[in-house]
């Protein structure tokens, strides 16, 4: 392919020769420089050609780096999903929280009927280590009785062990994590969800429930979204028809709580409020019976270390532990390092997908045992 660029540089550089020093052979000061100004801008090309999506960068601080192997408290974690594969792999997941200082998993089974049961089956083994939790039953929702049979449901549910319902999931079509069948089109606000919300509220099953995402994931996927390449990847896409955007889901989970005191939600991931942390404090504030987890959202509040350890301090009594990331010892480790020490420009990038630095934010031991046990037992009633 015929390189313009270059060709424009030899004829400047053969111009320059020229003209400096007429049809005489260049002296070797020009040579230098010519061969330094080639070199310069082949590397100038050469960076051109760097995606961000391959942008790994490297630390050279240096600064100090914790290495904490365990959780300062033992920790219950209130977002985990059915992730092993077999009992052995169940057995292993047992022994890395033993390792890691993981008190007790909440499993959130999005389910509902014989795949409820089959997954209680499942970690019935570790009756003090798992809790599993069902879901909604949307079959039928557009039927007149499917609010009385979505509770008989949720009761039979309850009697066969689950503590707690989740998680429920909408990123503004509805509420489409349930399984079987998802609930498109039914937002938690819906007049239809209130038997639910209520019989949760008497049987003191707590919800957790996932709505919008955050807010890089509304804007354009272009040079001004700090949030690339991972805002890409959970690009929401707001042409289709009936979706809400962010706000609106935040006004329904707003609505869907203060309509039902008695019952408990955990808003899953800071709501995905973490690029304006006021929105959640304004809910936490008006609403005693809600909390918020932090699962899955390290990434986005590690690069505001100082503004956000300042948010959980002061909204310490309503934030909960969770991962919502597998099993994997590099993954709880890093969630510790991020809670709970004061480690400064480091990167994850085999965890996370942004290509921005994180910081620990060096939380009070109270805060700590607060967001790591003590929310998680009153929520849980043991």
């Amino acid at each position: 392919m015929f390189n313009y660029r270059s060709t424009l540089l030899s004829v400047i550089l053969g111009a320059v020769e020229c003209v400096t020093f007429g049809q005489e052979a260049p002296s070797a000061k020009l040579k230098d420089f010519r061969l330094n100004f080639l070199q310069r801008t082949e590397l100038s090309e050469d960076v051109q050609q760097v995606k961000l999506k391959d942008y790994r960068p490297v630390s050279i601080y240096k600064t100090p780096q914790s290495k904490i192997q365990k959780a300062k408290y033992p920790a219950v974690d209130l977002h985990t999903h059915d992730n092993p594969k077999t009992d052995a792999d169940v057995d292993r997941w047992v022994q890395l929280m033993d390792e890691v200082g993981i008190d007790k998993s909440v499993i959130l089974s999005y389910s509902t009927g014989t795949a409820f049961d089959a997954m209680v089956h499942k970690y019935a083994r570790y009756p003090n280590r798992f809790e599993v939790w069902c879901g909604f039953d949307y079959t039928g929702m557009d039927q007149p009785d499917w609010s009385q049979r979505a509770v008989a449901e949720l009761v039979r549910c309850y009697q066969s062990g689950a503590r707690g319902v989740g998680e429920l999931g909408d990123k503004g079509l509805g509420e489409l994590y349930s399984k079987p069948t998802p609930g498109r089109g039914m937002h938690i606000n819906d007049p239809r969800m209130k038997p639910l919300l209520m019989k949760c509220g008497e049987l003191g099953m707590p919800i957790s429930i996932h709505v919008a995402e955050d807010a890089w994931m509304y804007l354009p996927s272009d040079s001004t979204n700090d949030g690339l390449m991972n805002a890409a990847k959970w690009r929401v896409d707001m042409t289709k028809e009936g979706i809400l955007n962010h706000d609106q889901l935040i006004t329904t989970l707003e609505e869907a709580v203060r309509d039902n005191p008695r019952t408990s939600f955990i808003a899953c991931h800071l709501a995905n409020c973490n690029a304006d942390l006021s929105q959640l404090a304004r809910l936490l504030d008006a609403y005693p019976n809600l909390y918020a987890d932090i699962s899955a959202r390290f990434a986005e509040f590690a690069p505001i270390p100082r503004f956000a350890k300042a948010f959980m301090e002061k909204y310490s009594n309503r934030l909960v532990y969770g991962t919502d990331m597998g099993f994997s010892r590099d993954m709880y480790l890093t969630t510790f390092r991020i809670l709970e020490s004061a480690d400064e420009h480091f990167y994850e990038h085999n965890r996370f997908g942004y290509h921005w630095p994180l910081y620990g934010l060096s939380l009070s031991p109270r805060t700590l045992k607060k967001i790591y046990q003590t929310n998680a037992r009153k929520i849980l009633r043991r």
